[in-house]
């Protein structure tokens, strides 16, 4: 692959955007051996791919949910959106994981309007109207969102036995 971009080190972000759909992700041998066949600093390879949002460093989780972050959504409520889904996944915020599932922020996703938007997997950008507590919840779990809080029975389990 590299040799087929002619393996000069100015086509390092090509040569990384075409490994990365190789594993799903840059896995610390694929930066090696791209940072050996470029003839480059392993640092500058790490660099690059630490700086643009569009590489991921780690194996993507099977179910990611990413909140977006741009402007119109920030001011329609993409912080309490954020929160109620860690909530729900009982996580600490943005960038955790809980189970197979993983919580991001992300720029824009392009569907700006009246309600904050979230994208499920590689999906589509989901409108979510806030409203109250209760609704909000109904709209997550119509959405496929479980709720993996401490001391919540993962999906499908059946409700604990009473002592």
């Amino acid at each position: 692959m590299v040799q087929e971009l002619g393996g000069a080190p100015e086509t390092l972000i090509e040569v990384l955007h075409r490994v990365q759909p190789l594993e799903g992700y840059l896995s610390r041998s694929a930066l090696h051996q791209v940072a050996r066949e470029l003839r480059l600093p392993l640092s500058r390879v790490y660099g690059v791919a630490s700086f643009y949002h569009l590489f991921e460093r780690s194996a993507p989780a099977p179910h990611r949910i990413a909140v977006c972050r741009g402007t119109a959504c920030f001011v329609n409520g993409a912080p309490c959106l954020l929160a109620a889904v860690a909530a729900r996944l009982g996580v600490t915020g943005e960038g955790c994981r809980a189970g197979a599932w993983e919580l991001r922020g992300s720029g824009c996703l392009g569907a700006c309007g009246a309600e904050p938007v979230l994208r499920l997997n590689d999906g589509p950008a989901q409108r979510v109207r806030l409203g109250g507590e209760e609704a909000l919840s109904g709209r997550l779990e119509a959405l496929g969102i479980p709720v993996l809080r401490a001391g919540s029975p993962p999906p499908g389990d059946p409700p604990p036995e009473p002592p």
